[in-house]
């Protein structure tokens, strides 16, 4: 059962891929009022390249197609404080746009972070729109990438940096790092023990948590040290606890942020590519980029990345 834009009702995942939490199910904030079909951009969906998008991909006209992600990245992707029957952030609107170019609807299925891909592997989800980092290792799940936002990770701490972490390096040494359980940080930070013994230091501790709020937590109670994640994540609660954290470094990372699109599907993958080529040449993905305090400077172009 989906959450769609018409029922908004309460849905998980369960058997497999149920991971996840006492959501309810959630509509996109910017459709949840309006009927399936509305249009959302309507000047992004009028333009010539949208039209002709439309016409080459007949099948997805009138369609609805399923959003898997994970809503606990603010700024991307995080329930509605103000209705827990929406959810809110860049992705979602990027993806109503793309909809909206291509002349399909949205509807959402939440699911724990480690479940992203295999969802859409299997079926149960047409895409992923979640902050998701285009891998290697994660196309390999079944997924093809359509990249769409450069990777720069922040470094949060307590005020002050009492700890003088300078970045994914030897700094990192002897203190206990805060992650998300499955993020391209992990190993990251775990590749840094054999640097520390070499130079005679402890290695970092990584402490694994389901999720941003909970790692944040950790610092706060003085059980981590540090909290690596997306930067715009990081200044996002910064601004939240002013007095108590701080952003130590930026670190970009080799990585972009891609759409997952079940691999083989490359008719729906193509079509998406040129909705975002689309999207990025009218400007609207800085435009949505700036609404939600992200770096407007971030935009990737997009490229697919396949394994298949």
């Amino acid at each position: 059962m989906r959450t769609t834009k018409n029922s908004r009702t309460a849905v998980l995942i369960t058997g497999a891929v149920a991971t996840l939490l006492a959501l309810t199910a959630c509509a996109g904030s910017s459709s949840a009022a309006e009927g399936a079909g509305e249009v959302t951009y309507p000047e992004l969906a009028e333009s010539a390249a949208c039209v002709e998008l439309r016409e080459q991909n007949p099948d997805l006209v009138g369609t609805t197609q399923t959003n898997a992600l994970n809503p606990h990245t603010p700024g991307y992707e995080v329930v509605n404080p103000e209705n827990p029957d929406e959810f809110m952030g860049f992705d979602i609107d990027l993806g109503e746009a793309i909809g909206d170019c291509l002349g399909f609807d949205v509807d959402y299925l939440p699911v724990g972070f480690s479940e992203l891909v295999p969802t859409v592997a299997s079926g149960q989800a047409d895409w992923i729109i979640s902050n998701l980092y285009a891998t290697q290792e994660r196309a390999h799940g079944g997924v093809d990438f359509i990249s769409y936002s450069k990777v720069f990770d922040g470094i949060l701490v307590t005020t002050g940096n009492p700890q003088g972490i300078t970045g994914i390096d030897t700094s990192l040494c002897g203190t206990t790092v805060a992650l998300n359980k499955g993020y391209v940080e992990v190993p990251l930070v775990e590749a840094m023990v054999p640097e520390c013994e070499a130079a005679g230091l402890e290695a970092p501790t990584v402490s694994l948590f389901d999720s941003s709020a909970d790692c944040v937590q950790a610092i706060l109670a003085g059980r981590a040290d540090a909290y690596i994640n997306d930067v715009n994540t990081v200044r996002g609660y910064v601004a939240q606890h002013p007095d108590d954290l701080d952003t130590a470094e930026t670190v970009m990372l080799d990585y972009e942020i891609g759409i997952g699109v079940l691999q083989g599907e490359h008719a729906f993958r193509d079509a998406v590519q040129a909705a975002l080529v689309e999207i990025q040449e009218s400007g609207l993905q800085t435009e949505l980029a700036g609404k939600w305090s992200l770096d407007e400077n971030a935009l990737a172009e997009p490229a697919v990345l396949s394994v298949g």
